[in-house]
């Protein structure tokens, strides 16, 4: 590998200019663009569980139906997970986000005109390769853009529109499904369908992406708009530091996640995201269930007591954006699973008394993990350098979307066998696992620029 020199629009030149200008609207504008898109990405993700009560009524369908309408899409994220890393690599972070948030919206559009279980589970495999491929690249992007000192927050404050985008589902399913019919959420959820047109016009392509594959010229123009932009607005800029940025040039391969450097790291990282979001996704897509089946809730109070958890659980988020860059991630990580791992374990314990038990426990518990499900589409993205950098995020991607496809299988394998108490074991445990791993294995990468982490 030889060292990138220090000329206009080289790697140097470009990470040692991005990294003095301090976030301002340029940035924030930015990041709400995108995060519209990560929004509707949850909402379409969510969208399914209200109109499905109405769908299944609608169309008298199998419980084998069901389970394949909710299968396609986790299969289509998970492929579109895998993918999508490999072409923002080759064809840049923008246009690939684009090609995920137009596939999405219009195939949530068809949704809607969907006519029997076979052609929904058809477009829900399509529409979920959107859905998952634009996390991952949409997370990149932000990612580069970001200055070291600040990434943390300045990430997972976009990222909490994610969170939003679910709770909106449940808040607006509730709402429209009733009196609109069960088409007005996948109506809805094709607005973003509008944003590709817009985030071509006012957002450009990662200048750090674009120095990586020789595009100087392209590089240098866009962070020169992003500096022109803070002068406008009277920010006094730094003089660039290449001095301090150690880049090296190589070709992008992906075997780099499994070589020395990195094997360490991304294997650490995929433990984490498996045992994060299986516990998370497998408690959060059956606790509605749980409190109606276990102890014979309303349909409403039961969806009440989800939602509650879910805002509890957007408390933990807030705590990891304000804290991430003081304390950094592999403390506040293993802190997150460690103690969410040990609520769930003390539920288990003391056995589930009644439905606000239920609520109480699992609820801190939320708090503690959304604080580790947030931060690591922040985390992953940090380990990998800018020639790999998506595709590795998107794979980390996959095994959340395994994951989510798992926790709730577990929970329905241990429930009739063992009890209720067996589920909490059973996550309160990989929650646990999670937090030794990360504590033992996890780079600390606050504070530090991406080109530093990853050479």
């Amino acid at each position: 590998m030889d060292v990138v020199a220090d000329k206009v629009g080289s790697v140097v030149d470009i990470v040692a200019r991005l990294e003095r200008i301090p976030p301002f609207a340029w940035h924030i504008r930015a990041r709400l663009i995108l995060g519209i898109g990560t929004f509707f990405d949850a909402f379409d993700l969510l969208a399914i569980t209200f109109a499905l009560p109405a769908v299944v009524s609608e169309w008298q369908m199998s419980p084998q139906q069901v389970g394949a309408v909710l299968s396609a899409a986790f299969a289509g994220q998970l492929i579109g997970a895998l993918v999508s890393g490999w072409f923002a690599e080759r064809w840049g972070r923008l246009y690939v986000a684009n090609i995920t948030i137009a596939l999405f919206s219009i195939t949530s559009l068809a949704c809607a005109f969907a006519w029997n279980p076979l052609s929904l589970i058809v477009v829900r495999f399509i529409q979920g390769l959107g859905l998952g491929g634009e996390v991952p690249i949409a997370t990149t992007y932000i990612t580069e853009l970001s200055p070291s000192g600040v990434r943390g927050r300045f990430y997972i404050l976009y990222e909490l529109l994610f969170v939003f985008g679910l709770i909106g589902a449940g808040l607006l399913g509730a709402v429209m499904v009733p009196r609109l019919g069960w088409q007005s959420m996948f109506i809805l959820g094709a607005v973003p369908a509008l944003l590709t047109v817009v985030l071509r016009r006012l957002l450009p392509e990662s200048p750090r992406w674009l120095a990586g594959q020789g595009r100087a010229a392209e590089a240098d123009a866009v962070v020169r708009s992003i500096e022109q932009a803070a002068a406008a607005r009277g920010i006094a800029l730094a003089a660039p530091r290449p001095d301090l940025v150690a880049v090296t040039q190589a070709r992008g391969d992906w075997r780099e996640m499994f070589g020395p450097v990195y094997r360490r790291r991304t294997y650490c990282v995929w433990a984490m995201w498996f045992c994060c979001f299986s516990t998370t996704y497998g408690l959060t897509s059956w606790l509605p269930t749980l409190y109606r089946t276990q102890f014979h809730l309303s349909l409403q109070q039961s969806l009440n007591y989800g939602m509650m958890t879910n805002l509890i659980g957007i408390c933990g988020s807030l705590l990891c954006a304000f804290l991430v860059d003081r304390v950094g991630r592999r403390i506040i990580f293993t802190l997150g699973l460690a103690g969410g791992g040990l609520v769930l374990l003390a539920l288990a314990v003391a056995g589930v008394g009644g439905p606000l038990m239920l609520l109480g426990f699992v609820s801190v518990g939320s708090a503690f993990l959304s604080s580790v499900s947030i931060g690591l589409n922040l985390y992953t993205p940090e380990l990998y350098p800018t020639r790999i950098r998506a595709f590795a995020s998107s794979i980390g991607g996959s095994w959340q979307r395994l994951a989510a496809f798992l926790g709730p299988i577990v929970i329905g394998t241990l429930l009739p066998l063992y009890g209720l108490d067996s589920v909490f074991l059973y996550f309160g445990g990989l929650a646990l696992l999670g937090a030794a791993i990360t504590w033992c294995f996890a780079l600390e990468t606050a504070g530090r620029k991406l080109e530093d982490v990853s050479p």
